[in-house]
């Protein structure tokens, strides 16, 4: 069954303000999904933090990432993100960059993210990339708002679930918003019981085949986290 754009549209505000609540994203960040009608276009807020994000909010972008109509809305200076993962990755359906405190230490010290939990699985492999600006830029503010910046981000996430940026923070794809939501989050949740676990001795990680067994989600659970976190949104 195909989904309309304003199902998409209010998806995509319930993304933003889920991921706010849940400690991925602050003030700042931001999440993305495609035209569900049109591969070449994708759905992005204006510049607004997350938790505010409502469908009235939601533009709609090509894949230089430029407005497909005419706006004076303050758009994010970040958003070639999207628009070079979306070329270079056509399963991606959904994308999130966030600087979320749990996973920055594995962007500031000498630290690898492991998967240490089954739904941490989600993270992919034991060897997530991890992109470095100065390597191709040298000295910058280190806000993503090139397009070969951005081609740069996507050449080195690859065909890699996410992918770490030194000193900056991450970005994480889906092929599904639910898909990237869960992601997002259990990333989070998995680097954080990593962090919590060095402190005890050395962390026991899942292997490769592992991970690719333990990653296997159906559609149910991801629904399910889904219904939960969108239940959380309504609590007082």
């Amino acid at each position: 069954m195909s989904i309309s754009v304003a199902e998409t549209r209010t998806s995509l505000a319930d993304a933003n303000r889920m991921l706010a609540n849940e400690g991925v994203l602050d003030a700042f960040g931001h999440v993305s999904c495609r035209n569900p009608l049109d591969n070449g276009r994708f759905f992005l807020s204006r510049s607004l933090a997350p938790e505010l994000v409502s469908p009235e909010d939601i533009l709609e972008f090509d894949l230089s990432s430029e407005p497909a109509e005419p706006t004076g809305q303050a758009l994010y200076s970040e958003r070639v993100i999207h628009g070079a993962i979306y070329r270079a990755r056509p399963d991606v359906l959904a994308i999130c960059h966030h600087h979320a405190g749990v996973i920055l230490p594995f962007c500031l010290a000498s630290l690898k993210l492991r998967v240490v939990t089954q739904l941490g699985a989600c993270i992919g492999s034991s060897a997530t990339p991890i992109w470095d600006q100065r390597d191709g830029f040298g000295a910058t503010n280190h806000l993503v708002t090139t397009a070969d910046q951005a081609q740069s981000l996507a050449a080195c996430l690859g065909q890699h679930p996410m992918v770490l940026m030194k000193r900056h923070g991450a970005t994480v794809v889906g092929a599904s918003l639910q898909e990237l939501v869960f992601r997002c989050i259990y990333s989070c949740r998995d680097a954080e019981l990593q962090l919590k676990a060095l402190q005890y001795g050395e962390v026991d990680a899942f292997t490769d085949e592992e991970i690719a067994l333990a990653s296997r989600f159906p559609e149910a659970t991801l629904n399910r986290a889904w219904g939960y976190w969108q239940a959380r949104l309504r609590k007082p």
